[in-house]
């Protein structure tokens, strides 16, 4: 199985006698006077709202790392002294959604522009605008776009998402495989899909209607013209759609979306607790009924705002703010999204009784560890303190990405960066700030060492 990042017409028989009122959705009579059902006069207006998006990122070309190889470089006679690698410029294409067509604003997924040198959006009227990037939520996979000298655009109304019901009709538009702007139709399959290991939180909207690569970061509307969500991955085990496909509810990634043009990033807050899903050998346990759903407070950290407020390992958490909470991803999902200081109120069981406790969010300091942040050579890399508390290492890297193309591995541990030693996330930071061109980093690999030039 694999999970493809994106971005069938579906026409059912009972869909041809649909009688809701549906603005501008049946117009049309045939020649006999029959009304025919169509979508075009809805499309005619949101169409207008969804965006192509074309990015363009310079990369390093790929070096032998025995070019740094002192003894290779003599034997074969290169002169001394780094040779720059040659850039190679790449380009690829997403979907973006006006949502503020006052301000230029556009909306898109994350990994759509991740790394772009230069942004270009362009209109279902051909016309095109350059746009920057005012911040990205890479947990939730969304990102904010500003328009430069744009005029007469047309932004989309957001719907409720919570108010989605399966089976509930939706139309899927994007620029799926570069083709240029596509509308699919289906229906919502399923809600609130978790545990796909696509982004740190997840809770997607599932749909037939088609989503294709080049589809991510178009919308997800509803039979009124209104966003109900952002489409961002297919399910492909064969490496084509089959049918399901995934977006962001539209409520969840208004969240980011409001701190982003707030503050150009996302503070994304927590209670400072460890967490497992309430499975029945575990409810038993705890002397509690075996159909009890929930989530169990595995433990507590020292000095959290979830401590402070009285939270105890064993605890069951059984609502938040009086919503009810039935599995981990819920949970995480609804701390997650509510700002640093907000006040929440739990109800957990404790001993087989239910109280109410209230507590205020508290900061995540999860972000420090995205490799962008810290420079953007190192972008692509997942960073962590190393086990043996020297330095900081490479847990993970994509093999297409900035990092990777220097030379950098997972495994790598970085030492000192511009001649710094670095024993944490902030400190590899603040001595990568001393220079955007170049990155001077002392790497350990294996049992050697090694400084690896990054510029």
């Amino acid at each position: 199985m694999r999970m493809t990042f994106c971005l069938r017409l579906i026409v059912l028989p009972v869909f041809l006698t649909l009688t809701v009122n549906v603005w501008g959705a049946l117009p049309a009579v045939s020649p006999e006077g029959q009304p025919i059902p169509s979508l075009a006069p809805l499309l005619e207006k949101v169409n207008s709202s969804v965006v192509n998006i074309a990015t363009f990122t310079t990369r390093p070309a790929r070096q032998n790392p025995l070019m740094n190889d002192p003894f290779f470089r003599r034997f074969f006679n290169i002169p001394n002294g780094r040779q720059l690698p040659r850039a190679r410029k790449t380009q690829s294409a997403g979907s973006g959604v006006i949502i503020d067509a006052k301000n230029g604003t556009v909306i898109t997924n994350h990994h759509v522009i991740n790394g772009a040198d230069e942004i270009v959006v362009s209109l279902a009227d051909d016309r095109e605008f350059k746009a920057e990037l005012v911040g990205s939520d890479s947990e939730v996979d969304i990102a904010v776009l500003k328009l430069i000298d744009f005029d007469s655009l047309i932004d989309i109304p957001f719907a409720n998402s919570e108010k989605l019901r399966v089976g509930d009709f939706v139309i899927a538009i994007g620029n799926p495989f570069g083709l240029g702007q596509t509308v699919t139709s289906g229906i919502v399959s399923a809600l609130g899909r978790s545990g796909l290991n696509i982004e740190g939180y997840e809770n997607f909207i599932q749909t037939d209607a088609s989503i294709n690569p080049g589809n991510s970061g178009g919308a997800l509307v509803n039979l009124r013209g209104e966003l109900i969500g952002i489409n961002t991955a297919i399910l492909a085990p064969a490496g084509g759609n089959v049918g399901i496909g995934f977006a962001i509810p539209v409520n969840m990634a208004k969240t980011s979306i409001d701190q982003i043009l707030e503050h150009g990033e996302v503070t994304r807050g927590q209670l400072g607790i460890m967490i497992q899903d309430l499975t029945r050998e575990l409810a038993e346990a705890f002397d509690i009924g075996d159909q009890q759903r929930g989530v169990l407070i595995a433990g507590v950290n020292e000095g959290s705002s979830a401590e402070k407020a009285g939270i105890k390992a064993g605890d069951i958490v059984i609502s938040l703010d009086g919503k009810q909470i039935k599995n981990v991803a819920q949970l995480r999902n609804q701390i997650g999204s509510r700002r640093v200081g907000d006040a929440v109120k739990l109800t957990v069981l404790r001993d087989g009784r239910t109280k109410t406790i209230k507590a205020k969010v508290g900061v995540s300091g999860s972000r420090l560890a995205s490799s962008g942040n810290v420079h953007s050579f190192l972008e692509g890399a997942t960073l962590a303190a190393s086990v043996s508390r020297e330095g900081i290492e490479i847990t993970a890297i994509d093999p297409q990405s900035a990092a990777a193309a220097f030379g950098l591995a997972a495994g790598d541990v970085i030492l000192s960066a511009n001649r710094l030693r670095v024993s944490s996330i902030d400190d590899l930071k603040k001595a990568a700030s001393k220079s955007d061109r170049r990155l001077l980093l002392g790497i350990k690999r294996g049992k050697a060492f090694q400084y690896l030039v990054l510029q």
